[in-house]
């Protein structure tokens, strides 16, 4: 599959920036929370979208991993439906202007500041190494966001913080060095971090209670049966949260109503509607190489680059690092 070049970006528009970690195989919660409210917005926008391979790095340390997360997600990203004739798509590590502006944004913080993150301490107090990349994540995040000048970030309610981590970094710097990075607008998007798993609870791949996106026809039957079902009441809610994801209240409702009860018929339903909304996605996957991808990345990161160092030369000379 051959993706054509680039169109220029349109200065009028404002910028967005989004990325979903390299870290594993996607699920229709990372589709419903994050894919699919960009693929819905990005074309009103100059949009950036970027493979955060070196977030992953935090808690992935398999090489032979990471390559292949790598190379998945865009293909992810591609088959849901992002034109990147429309969209810069580039992988984080690519471009070495994220990590020194993340080192001047570290420089301006204070251990308390980051001591107080959310994700830092829940992830730790599940089990996840403390290490200093986990605890500097904010930063990074903001470099990622200012170096493109970025207008627009859409996030969950649980990535709020980290937003307004970056707006405090970013007023540091400028309240130090002058008015030189921009402040990025809160976008709130309230679909995120909740599409339910298949226990009830928010999907995740580490609570294995995940659909997989591009799942075969007996993988999401297998992911769906697992569904639980409570005892009480005729409509299994756990199914029929599920099942919203893909259809309006107007059509459920009628329909959960006739087979009140029977669940396992329910099921099979959400099964067939899911078949038919994954297989075009995952046909178009198939067809995506691994080459289609390099392509895309290469010439995504000069894209990126193209725009990340003209900010990065303000910030440089702004700190006094230009002679």
């Amino acid at each position: 599959m051959v993706f054509g070049t680039l169109t220029p970006m349109n200065t009028t528009k404002k910028r967005l920036l989004t990325g979903l970690q390299s870290s594993g195989d996607l699920h229709i919660g990372n589709y419903f929370g994050a894919l699919k409210p960009f693929v819905d917005m990005y074309e009103e926008y100059d949009s950036f979208l970027m493979v955060a391979d070196y977030h992953a790095l935090t808690s992935l340390h398999d090489p032979e991993a990471m390559r292949r997360n790598t190379i998945n997600v865009v293909k992810d990203y591609l088959a849901a439906g992002v034109d990147p004739k429309k969209c810069i798509i580039f992988r984080q590590s690519d471009n070495q202007d994220h990590m020194e502006l993340a080192w001047v944004l570290n420089c301006l913080v204070t251990v308390p500041f980051l001591e107080l993150g959310h994700a830092y301490k829940d992830k730790v107090v599940k089990g996840m190494e403390a290490n200093a990349g986990l605890f500097t994540y904010p930063m990074l995040q903001a470099a990622d966001i200012t170096l493109y000048g970025t207008d627009i970030v859409p996030v969950g309610e649980d990535q709020r913080q980290h937003l307004e981590y970056t707006r405090e970094a970013v007023g540091k710097f400028n309240r130090a060095f002058g008015d030189t990075l921009k402040e990025p607008e809160t976008n709130i998007l309230e679909s995120v971090g909740i599409v339910p798993g298949t226990d009830g609870g928010k999907m995740s791949k580490s609570k294995g209670n995940i659909i997989p996106l591009f799942g075969t026809a007996k993988e999401l039957e297998k992911a769906v049966m697992s569904i639980v079902t409570d005892s009480a009441g005729d409509r299994p809610e756990h199914v029929y949260a599920i099942h919203r994801l893909l259809k309006s209240e107007v059509e459920l409702v009628p329909l959960y109503e006739e087979n009140k009860g029977r669940y396992g018929d329910l099921k099979k339903i959400l099964i067939d509607d899911l078949e038919t909304f994954i297989a075009p996605m995952r046909e178009k996957r198939s067809q995506i190489t691994e080459d289609d991808v390099k392509a895309v990345l290469e010439s995504g990161a000069s894209q990126a680059k193209a725009v990340s160092s003209s900010t990065l030369r303000k910030v440089r000379t702004a700190i006094g690092m230009t002679l």
